[in-house]
C-alpha cells in the first residue's frame, strides 16, 4: 500500500519538483479478548508498525510466533473495532477473540514483546503513546548543508563503519558537519539501536551542535528514526534507503528536512528543502 508525495529529486545539478510512491506506515493496535474465570477479558498486547493490507495475518502469525496460541483454531474472530482514523482512512484498531486462554499472560505476553522488539514504538501499548512529547518545533533555517556534501555522506557512512566491513549485515548512525565530517558514528543490527547509541553518545561528550550538524543512516527512513531525531532537535536526516508516509509526515510537522535514496550524484528531498544549498 503506497501513498504519492510531492518531492523535490536533486539530479545533474537542479533540483525538480516531482512525485514519488511511499509506502505507508501506520500503527496497528492489537487487542485480544478472552476467558477468564467464566469473564470475558479484553487487553491490548501491543501497537505494531505495519504495511497496512493484510492484517489479519499479520495478527495470525504474530500470536503464533509470539506463542500466545499453540494454533490458528485457538483464533475465534478477527475484527477491526472503532472508526477508520487517520489521513488514509484505515481500522487501526484489531480485536482477536481467542477461544483458549491457556498460554495467556498479559504481563508476561507484554514485558517479552517489549524486551524482544527491535523498533522503539512497537510493543507500546496505546496509540496515544505515539504522540509527541515534543511541542516545539526546531529551528527552520539552520543548518544548510551543500547538495556536494550530501551526495557524499552515503560513502562517508559506509567507510566509517568497521563492522560493516567485516559482517555486511549492521547499520549505522552518523553525526556529520556541514563540512562532510564525521562527528561520531554507531553501529547495531537494529537501525533504531544505532541511532540511541549514537545520540546517547554525543550528549554524554557534548558533541552536539544541531545549527552546523546533520545525520546520515543506512536503511530506509521510518517514523522512529524521525522521533529520535526530533528529540534530539536535530533538524536534517538523510538516509541511503526509502521513508515511510509516518516518517513524512512527522518530519513535515515539525519542519525537519528528510532526504532519502541519497547516491553519488542524487537524492530525494521529502520535506523542506530550504536548508539544502543547490546550484554552488
Amino acid at each position: 500500500m503506497s501513498f504519492d508525495y510531492k518531492v523535490s529529486k536533486f539530479k545533474n545539478n537542479e533540483l525538480k519538483q516531482s512525485i514519488d510512491q511511499v509506502s505507508i506506515e501506520e500503527p496497528l493496535e492489537i487487542i485480544i479478548k478472552f476467558k477468564e474465570n467464566n469473564n470475558w477479558i479484553q487487553n491490548t498486547i501491543s501497537v505494531t508498525m505495519r504495511t497496512p493490507g493484510d492484517d489479519e495475518n499479520l495478527i495470525t502469525g504474530f500470536l503464533f510466533n509470539e506463542k500466545i496460541i499453540e494454533n490458528i483454531s485457538h483464533i475465534e474472530d478477527i475484527q477491526s473495532i472503532g472508526k477508520p482514523v487517520g489521513k488514509y482512512n484505515l481500522d487501526n484498531k484489531i480485536l482477536v477473540t481467542l477461544n483458549n486462554s491457556k498460554n495467556i499472560d498479559i504481563d508476561k505476553i507484554k514485558r517479552n514483546f517489549l524486551t524482544n522488539s527491535s523498533c522503539g514504538v512497537c510493543g507500546k501499548t496505546s496509540l496515544d503513546t505515539l504522540e509527541m512529547i515534543k511541542k516545539d518545533k526546531i529551528v527552520k533555517s539552520l543548518p544548510k548543508i551543500s547538495y556536494k556534501i550530501i551526495t557524499k555522506s552515503s560513502e562517508v557512512l559506509r567507510k566509517n563503519q568497521l563492522e560493516f566491513s567485516k559482517t555486511g549485515g549492521i547499520h549505522a548512525s552518523g553525526l556529520l558537519d556541514k563540512d562532510g565530517n564525521i562527528i561520531a558514528l554507531k553501529e547495531d543490527v537494529g537501525r533504531h539501536n544505532a541511532l540511541d547509541k549514537l545520540i546517547g553518545f554525543v550528549l554524554k561528550k557534548n558533541l552536539l551542535d544541531v545549527t552546523k550538524q546533520f545525520l546520515a543512516c543506512s536503511g530506509r527512513l521510518n517514523f522512529d528514526l524521525v522521533q529520535k531525531a526530533l528529540m534530539a532537535n536535530i533538524s536534517v536526516l538523510t538516509g541511503v534507503g526509502a521513508p515511510t508516509s509516518l516518517a513524512i509526515d512527522l518530519a513535515n510537522r515539525f519542519d525537519m528536512t528528510l532526504i532519502g535514496f541519497v547516491k553519488e550524484d542524487s537524492f530525494n528531498i521529502y520535506t523542506n528543502n530550504q536548508r539544502v544549498i543547490v546550484g554552488e
